[in-house]
């Protein structure tokens, strides 16, 4: 029984999406491992920008900083 956990940051991921990346997923043990899809389970868990780091900062401050301009 695969069990997949799949992080992502919380901002605007739609349902839709999130369907399609489980669905996607599923099939692509299916197809690469021979795994059956209705023992194959996929959790999707979203994580606030403030709680995920990235080169030392939150992801909120550093994506502001991307945003930013230089002078």
């Amino acid at each position: 029984m695969p069990f997949i956990s799949v992080r992502i940051t919380r901002d605007g991921v739609t349902k839709e999406q999130k369907a399609q990346v489980i669905a996607e997923i599923t099939k692509t043990m299916e197809t690469v491992l021979n795994k059956d899809p209705h023992l194959t389970h996929i959790v999707i868990e979203e994580v606030d920008t403030d709680n995920w780091g990235y080169a030392g900062i939150t992801t909120t401050e550093y994506r502001k900083s991307l945003a930013e301009p230089t002078s």
